[in-house]
Parts: structure tokens; sequence; C-alpha cells
């Protein structure tokens, strides 16, 4: 019996981490598996686990108010290394470029446990976008065992910084198991009601003008602490360019709870006729805005990867992105923060149907949803 400690702390991690806790728990005479969260996003991490029924073995709550990077690595870096002499795993896995998977994998590396990077070698090669996020993930892959890319380009970026070979396994990625499973949980609880129920309290009227009469609206999402400042400034401004020149669109946004992102956004966005602004949304519901929106922009990694498999076209509000792959296979459109170039990109895709429908049926680059069940037979013959 193999013992594998899975360490996720964000609620990123945890969407893409989920089905692969489901998958080892189908073989609980081959894995021994414990899950430690370190809680580094709390209130929206707590909603992924609720959803998909996780009941974390270590609970490190780590997070104070207005605690710093440097606070947040040094309590990850050391507790985890509590829970490594505590559990004692064959194996450490950590997922993609958060503060916690670097500590984590710094941790067992510590302590000489072998480390699986799940979602491994994407890159943007400048260590300042995304920030801190690019560091971690190079960090991580540099100290790692095992290496899970999802894509042939991630493969090929670890194999040309010096990575052997034979530690590679490309799977995909695990959030599309994730996306996959969430369909099939609101169909077979039959949860649409409810999900319904929840985004209209939260102040979206989910109504029949919407959904059966087909009044179209645009998903937004945006976090990236690059953007803070005049990049979430610029994209408030593009946003509210675009209400004005499109009345009968709506535009759907779940505002991010921290502040440097609530404040921009309130400030110039709330009072618009066809802008709504929301408070994050879990999983489910999220997941169902995306699959009845025309378009999505953000400046988020997943949805880059998610949405596709939905048919929506992706505008991504970053200036540089770790997933050229989606570039390649034409199923987003890197638009940076510059608020003409978001409106103009968007009018293209409303007022161009040639274009909107070659980016809807464009492959996905990202897997079939199998990335799980080959990450657990490889650990499984290792």
């Amino acid at each position: 019996m193999k013992k594998i400690l899975i360490v996720f702390g964000t609620r990123p991690e945890a969407i893409k981490m989920v089905p692969l806790i489901k998958e080892f728990s189908k073989y609980p005479t081959l894995f021994d598996v414990k899950v430690c969260v370190t809680a580094q996003h709390r209130q929206m991490l707590d909603s992924v686990l609720e959803i998909f029924d996780i009941k974390p073995d270590y609970d490190l709550n780590i997070m104070l108010p207005d605690q710093g990077l440097t606070d947040v690595t040094a309590k990850i870096l050391t507790q985890v290394g509590f829970v490594l002499q505590d559990y004692n795993p064959d194996i450490l896995l950590v997922h993609g470029d958060t503060t916690t998977s670097m500590a984590s994998a710094l941790a067992a590396f510590y302590q000489k446990i072998k480390i699986g990077h799940v979602e491994a070698g994407l890159r943007t090669y400048n260590l300042h976008s995304p920030w801190p996020e690019e560091m971690n993930r190079q960090f991580t892959d540099k100290i790692s065992d095992l290496y899970f890319a999802p894509t042939q380009n991630a493969k090929e970026n670890l194999i040309n910084e010096g990575v052997d070979n034979r530690k590679i396994i490309v799977t995909g990625n695990t959030v599309i198991d994730t996306l996959f499973l969430g369909q099939k949980i609101i169909e077979e609880r039959k949860l649409k009601p409810s999900i319904l129920e929840l985004i209209k309290d939260s102040g979206f009227d989910m109504n029949e003008h919407h959904f059966i009469k087909g009044r179209p609206y645009i998903l937004v999402t945006g976090h990236r602490r690059e953007n803070f400042g005049e990049g979430f400034l610029n994209i408030c401004n593009g946003l509210k360019k675009i209400a004005l020149l499109y009345p009968m669109i709506d535009i759907v946004y779940p505002v991010h709870l921290n502040p440097n992102v609530q404040k921009p956004v309130y400030d110039a966005l709330q009072g618009c006729s066809n802008i709504c602004l929301l408070p994050p949304l879990d999983y489910l519901p999220f997941l169902f805005l995306m699959e009845n929106s025309y378009l999505i922009l953000t400046d988020s990694g997943g949805i880059q990867e998610e949405a596709p498999s939905l048919g929506k076209p992706v505008l991504v509000m970053r200036n540089t992105t770790e997933r050229p792959e989606a570039l390649g296979f034409g199923t987003v459109i890197l638009v940076g923060t510059e608020s003409q170039k978001i409106v103009d990109c968007v009018s293209s895709l409303i007022s161009k149907k040639e274009e909107y429908l070659k980016m809807q049926k464009a492959t996905n680059p990202y897997g079939d949803g199998t990335a799980s069940r080959q990450i657990m037979n490889y650990l499984l013959n290792l």
C-alpha cells in the first residue's frame, strides 16, 4: 500500500485535486491517502470541500487578516513539515503554482520525501507575470521527482530545463475531470432549480427572460495580483464601454473577495443597469453560469482550460499566459488589460458570427477527463 499525502490550500487547487482524491478512494487496499489543507483560501476552499464531500485529515487554517506572502510561506513550510513528520508518506502530491504548493514541496524536499507535481511544466518565463505564481511553479518543478504535465508543450518545457523524460507523463488537466464530475452532480442530484435560486439570491435575476428568451450575457472573473491598480481600472473601463455599446447584453461578474479587486470594481461598475456584480459563487453555480454564458472574460488560468470543453470563447485579460496551447488551438485570445482592446475583441465576437463559431468549435487541448485515472495508474505501477 502506497502512502500519499495530498496538500492544497486554495479553491483552484481544490477543484483540480478533487478528482484525484476521488480516484484514489476507489482503491483503498492499494492507496493510503490523506488530505491536508492549508486553507490559504478559507471560505472559497470550504465550499469546494463541501460540494465534493472531501473531509481533510489535516486542516492547518494558516490565514490571518493582512498576512503577507512571507508570513504565509513560513507558516506553510513549518506546519506542513510537522504533518510530513506525523504521516511520513511515500509521496507528496501538490498542484500548480500556489504558495501552498511551493512551500509544501520545499518541506518535503527537506525531509527527503518524493514530490509529485500535478500540472507541471507550465511557463511564461517571466517571473513577474503571473506573480508570484511563475516563480512558485518553476521552483516546485525544480525540486520535484515526478511530473504530471497537462500537455506535450508543458512536457517539452520540462525536458528543455533538464528534467529526465522518464519522470514525466502527459495526462491532460485534472480540471476537465472535475468539470465532468460537476456536470454529473448537477444532473444526478437534480440541482438545477436550487442553483438557479442560489444565483438569484446572489443578485442576478435568473428568470425566463435570460434562459428561455435567450438574452445573452458575458461572464467575467478577475483576481490576478499583477492586475491590481491600473490593470483593474482599465478592465472596469472596458466593461463599462461594452455595457453601453450593447445594452441588450448583460455582464455578470462574481467579484473576488480581495479588497484590491472589490474597491475598483464596485467603484466603477456599481449602478450600471446591465452589469450584475455578485459575490463569489460556489463551484456548481459558477459552472452553470459558464455553461449558459455567451463568452467569458477572465484572468484565471483554470477557466482557460475549462471553458473550451463547454464551447465558450475566452478572452484572457492578462499580458502573458502559461497556457499557450489554448492560443494555438484558437480557444482563447490574449487581450491584456487595455480597455479598448477588450472592447474591440468583445465587439468582434458579437458582430462576426464566423469568428465566434470558430472559437466555439475549436478543440480543447487540455484533455478528455481521464487525467486523474492516468496519474493513479502511474503511481500504482511506480
